[in-house]
């Protein structure tokens, strides 16, 4: 018994020692964030699968001029921040009237005034502006569209339609829709 005594109070000393060497990362200015099609499939308690899953992170406005002069337009944007937006597919899709298979791509964006070109692009896991134009599978444009209230960090969500889902990008007083059909 004296034995068990003196090995927890060790074990509780060495895990305390070794804890407080540990260097954690300090929170992230644009933390990540997940959107799923259906927008409750995550949180349900049925045996219901997601059927599209983004992974994004969520740079906040902060009082800049966002489209335009931080995101400039004509220029490819991550739809996000640090690591390229993730796009995985658990079922066929159509986009633009391109197939595309079940997987996971990126998500990449032209920003313009009254149009931009949404890119599903085969490259993933690569963090900042890392694109490829070669590996794009589909381009898209989609009309811009005006928000009456702020959107302070870009936000995705999904909007179901008769065939599948909207994917919504939404950030400052700016929203994009883009459809998405599933097979």
């Amino acid at each position: 018994m004296k034995k068990l005594l003196v090995f927890a109070l060790f074990a509780m000393f060495a895990g305390k020692t070794m804890a407080q060497d540990v260097k954690f990362p300090a929170v992230d200015s644009s933390p990540a964030d997940i959107a799923y099609f259906p927008t409750n499939v995550a949180k349900a308690k049925d045996d219901s699968a997601p059927l599209i899953k983004v992974v994004y992170s969520r740079p906040a406005k902060k009082g800049r001029e966002i489209f335009g002069v931080l995101e400039q337009f004509g220029k490819v944007w991550r739809v996000g921040a640090n690591e390229s937006t993730e796009i995985k597919f658990f079922k066929p899709v159509v986009i633009g009237g391109k197939k595309i298979k079940t997987g996971s791509y990126s998500l990449f964006a032209i920003p313009n005034k009254d149009i931009w070109t949404l890119i599903i692009n085969k490259q993933t896991d690569k963090w900042g502006l890392f694109y490829n134009q070669d590996k794009d599978l589909v381009r898209v444009d989609v009309p811009v569209k005006a928000l009456t209230s702020t959107v302070e960090s870009l936000c995705i969500t999904f909007t179901a339609q008769d065939k599948g889902a909207n994917l919504i990008i939404a950030w400052d007083k700016t929203f994009v829709e883009l459809p998405i059909e599933i097979k």
